[in-house]
């Protein structure tokens, strides 16, 4: 394993990258496990805010923190800011998924089924992190319910496309009792997670994701961005509160 120091070490060797439609610095780094200051640090004099389809670029190869399996934090030599890294990558890529997969089911874009495909690899990358501390048990029951979430969602992006009310009414009840569930079991599992915070923090999450979709789908793109800002904010905050109780409940682990 390469050695990797902290989150912005650069790393050695690099290969070429054909830009693709719809792709930016920041899912690049995310799809290539690496950084956007190392992929500008390997394309000196490159304007990297004008690249076009079919620009290739050089990408570094990954930083070993960004790739590390779950699986090795339970060696007992983790530290809370690998975790903390590796678990708020994962909320960003749940948000970040989450609105390119809006984006494509409102314009039917070709991409929608590829990008549900991605969007539906962020909960087993959840269970992955969390199997070290809780057991496949548990992890797996979070996954699960996390991927509940997400389907419920599309079906309430696809009612809210097709204007159908009654639908959107039932699919979003369905929602929030998903998200009590969530709550309830976070909260049965770790003595530092309050169900009762869980519960007002994805609550919020729900109401903002909706806001977003129906941004988009009326053509409110500004605020859609606007809003995307704040849910990723508030994404990063339950990261920390998921971090925040597992080092509290597990300290021998780091």
């Amino acid at each position: 394993m390469k050695d990797c120091i902290i989150m912005y070490t650069l790393p050695i060797g690099s290969h070429p990258y054909e830009i693709q439609s719809g792709d930016s610095l920041w899912m690049i780094s995310q799809r290539h496990h690496t950084t956007i200051q190392a992929i500008t640090a390997v394309n000196p004099g490159l304007d990297m805010s004008n690249i076009y389809i079919g620009d290739i670029i050089l990408v570094p190869q990954s930083c070993d923190i960004y790739r590390m399996p779950a699986q090795e934090f339970s060696d007992g030599d983790i530290t809370e800011e690998a975790l903390s890294n590796h678990l708020r990558m994962l909320w960003e890529q749940h948000v970040y998924w989450t609105r390119l997969v809006i984006l494509s089911m409102v314009f039917n874009l070709p991409e929608t089924e590829l990008a549900t495909e991605r969007l539906l690899r962020n909960p087993k990358d959840f269970e992955t992190a969390l199997i070290p501390f809780y057991g496949e048990d548990i992890a797996g029951e979070f996954e699960e319910l996390f991927t509940t979430h997400l389907t419920i969602a599309a079906d309430l992006i696809k009612a809210a496309i097709e204007k159908n009310s009654t639908a959107v009414s039932d699919t979003e009840k369905l929602w929030y009792e998903n998200a009590d569930q969530i709550a309830a079991f976070l909260g049965s599992i770790n003595p530092f997670w309050s169900a009762q915070e869980w519960q007002r923090m994805l609550y919020d999450h729900l109401a903002m994701t909706k806001d977003e979709a129906v941004d988009i789908i009326s053509n409110n793109f500004s605020e859609s961005i606007t809003e995307f800002d704040e849910i990723e904010k508030q994404a990063l905050d339950m990261a920390d509160m998921m971090i925040e109780g597992i080092v509290n409940q597990f300290p021998e682990n780091f």
